[in-house]
């Protein structure tokens, strides 16, 4: 009877089957609700990003544009410079303890030494190289899917092609050792038109965070594309100076992508399988910079180089009298661009810049554009036209140089450079008359000499926008009103401005358009140093013609009175620059010395000091005078005399350009 009795523990068996039947069910549906998320909700997401991890996107690096003189030779171009990166933990495997080594390191020997000796490393660069990898590699985790033990470390910049013949020699040894191919700017022609050129420099941090601001990743296609136009990026390189700075955003390109399948160790895997995985466009091609075309004559700069050769300093700008495009523009001392664009290394380019800012003769600085200084006598000519135009001196009439008139209430007496005697416009120019020019002066007073100074450009920008440009000083009435009150000018800042010191100053650049300007009748172009913009075949894009900036109101006779004055600097007996006078060259110029206005610091060393009191020697010249195609201002900063050191040079590059005219005419015949 008792087998027919429901036992009680089969009764609570079956309850608690039910609450395990329900409890498996509950899982077995959550498990497929997450699945159904995982799969179908976000499934396209964790596709993408699975997607994500075997696909590397490489970039493409760009050739930077070409940059070319006026006869085709090339100025600036890139090269390829082979930089040795090495892997930590594959180079030295004892670093890491045997038991986190991958299996494939396990055992393996060393590959360092072998590696520092064929890249020439002194053994004091090995011993820091071997501890800085044993600090990147003390925190090792081989869970980790990132490590800067596993990371490579650049170890060697720009090696030769020696170098890397022999780490291919030695390939199955050196383990862990890449070799990265970059381009390099490269500059053939060194140091000359250094200032013009420029150079490449790394972007620095401030300049990278106003093109990839805070959360820049995240910011849609065309938000970076505004933000960051021309695509920089960390450690990209940028033009820092000259036309490879104002010229960027067509020098520099476009960078291009490749997408490439990865390993979990971070290997490229190629073939048909990995095409299939790499989802399209897998590659865009990268745009190369364009090319520019200079006006500047290389040829002309390495004559100047070598007129230049005996001074320490100075500047010298040639230009076409007819279009304002620039022949030359040299600034001495200069540097070698290739040492800062990277070529070397980047301890090479500190160590660079370090000695070149240090240099007391100012290397970095344009003395072309960038530089003031007072013109002294090569003012006299604007001078000259302000009196004719304004019709306050006869320029037939004679003043009397007895070497120094007094002036002022205390007598104080002005001087000349020695006695002229009596002298018009005409000898006082070519003599280089100081007393003259007071007395032009106090008859014409200075704002109509400020007015014709103006309109040549003196004490005003150019325009060119190269490198940072001085404006120079061409004061007035006002300007000294404005500066130091009402009541403070008196009319000995007139005889100052006559002769070009004082507070005139201006730059070379300035003084050769100004001359270019009178040699031509009257018309002031805006310098100019690019002609064209060119593809990669030479084909011109863009041409640029010459921009006219000023035609001056300048009566033709009063422009002829003070070109034949001119031509007697050179061709008169009395002439200041006599001495080179040259029957086969037709020159018309002015010599000017001054005085710089600037007492050398006696913090100084004693050199520099002498070299500083010395006065600036200047040239300003345009050839032929009778029908003129160039116009050259020469300075040699502190040189002293401008007859004797500026005026030589200036000749020397008249004479050169005559013969690479003459020559190249010559060719150029069938």
């Amino acid at each position: 009877m008792s087998v027919l009795v429901p036992r009680s523990d089969v009764a609570e068996f079956r309850k608690r089957y039910k609450w395990m039947s329900l409890f498996v069910l509950s899982l077995f549906g959550a498990v497929a609700a997450r699945l159904f998320q995982l799969q179908i909700l976000n499934g396209d997401d964790y596709a993408a990003m699975a997607h994500e991890n075997i696909i590397r996107k490489v970039t493409i690096q760009t050739a930077r544009g070409i940059v070319r003189d006026s006869q085709g030779k090339i100025l600036a171009s890139s090269r390829t410079s082979y930089d040795v990166h090495v892997v930590p933990i594959d180079v030295l495997p004892s670093s890491v303890p045997e038991a986190r080594l991958p299996k494939r390191l396990r055992g393996a020997p060393d590959s360092l030494p072998k590696v520092a000796e064929v890249l020439r490393v002194t053994p004091d660069e090995r011993e820091k190289l071997i501890i800085k990898i044993r600090e990147v590699c003390a925190t090792y985790d081989p869970q980790a899917r990132t490590s800067p033990c596993t990371r490579q470390m650049l170890v060697r910049e720009d090696v030769s092609r020696d170098i890397i013949t022999e780490l291919e020699q030695h390939r199955d040894e050196l383990t862990g050792v890449r070799v990265v191919a970059t381009p390099i700017r490269f500059y053939p022609y060194k140091h000359l038109a250094s200032h013009l050129l420029g150079y490449i420099s790394e972007l620095d941090v401030d300049a990278l965070a106003k093109y990839r601001p805070d959360g820049y990743e995240s910011l849609s296609g065309e938000e970076r594309e505004r933000l960051n136009p021309l695509g920089y990026d960390r450690r990209d390189r940028w033009g820092a100076g000259g036309v490879e700075r104002t010229w960027e955003s067509h020098l520099r390109g476009k960078r291009g992508w490749e997408k490439r399948l990865v390993d979990a160790w971070g290997k490229d895997r190629t073939g048909p399988a990995a095409d299939r995985l790499l989802d399209p466009p897998s590659k865009q091609e990268p745009i190369s910079g364009r090319n520019l075309r200079l006006s500047v004559d290389i040829e002309l700069t390495q004559a100047i180089e070598k007129a230049m050769f005996p001074y320490r300093s100075g500047a010298v700008v040639v230009t076409e009298t007819q279009t304002g495009r620039l022949l030359a523009l040299y600034s001495k001392p200069n540097f070698d661009p290739n040492d800062l664009s990277g070529g070397g290394g980047r301890a090479k380019a500190r160590e660079a810049f370090t000695r070149l800012y240090a240099d007391p003769y100012r290397p970095m600085l344009d003395k072309t554009m960038s530089g003031a200084y007072p013109p002294g006598s090569t003012f006299k000519p604007f001078s000259a036209l302000a009196a004719l135009e304004s019709h306050s001196v006869n320029p037939e009439a004679t003043q009397r140089c007895d070497g120094f008139i007094r002036y002022g209430n205390k007598s104080r007496p002005l001087r000349c450079t020695h006695v002229h005697g009596a002298v018009n416009m005409r000898a006082a120019i070519a003599q280089s008359c100081n007393i003259f020019f007071f007395k032009l002066a106090e008859a014409t007073t200075l704002d109509p000499i400020a007015k014709v100074a103006s309109a040549f450009g003196l004490g005003q920008r150019s325009g060119l926008s190269i490198n940072p440009e001085a404006g120079g000083r061409m004061p007035s009435r006002a300007w000294y009103t404005q500066h130091y009150g009402a009541n403070y000018f008196n009319k000995g800042f007139t005889l100052n401005a006559a002769i070009g010191q004082g507070d005139v100053t201006v730059t070379p650049l300035q003084l050769a358009m100004a001359y270019a300007a009178v040699a031509n009748g009257g018309r002031l172009y805006e310098p100019q140093a690019v002609v064209a913009i060119e593809t990669s075949d030479g084909v011109p894009m863009q041409e640029f013609e010459p921009r006219l900036k000023n035609s001056v109101a300048i009566q033709p006779e009063h422009l002829q009175r003070v070109h034949d004055a001119m031509r007697d600097v050179l061709n008169s007996d009395e002439g200041t620059a006599n001495a080179l006078h040259d029957r086969s060259l037709d020159v018309a110029g002015k010599t000017g010395t001054a005085q710089p206005g600037v007492h050398p610091s006696p913090n100084e060393k004693p050199e520099i000091q002498w070299f500083r009191s010395r006065n600036h020697a200047w040239f300003a010249a345009f050839y032929p005078s009778h029908t003129p195609e160039i116009s050259v201002v020469v300075l040699v900063e502190h040189g002293e005399s401008g007859p004797q050191h500026a005026a030589p040079v200036a000749m020397q590059v008249i004479r050169e350009y005559q013969r690479l005219k003459v020559t190249r005419a010559s060719k150029a015949k069938p």
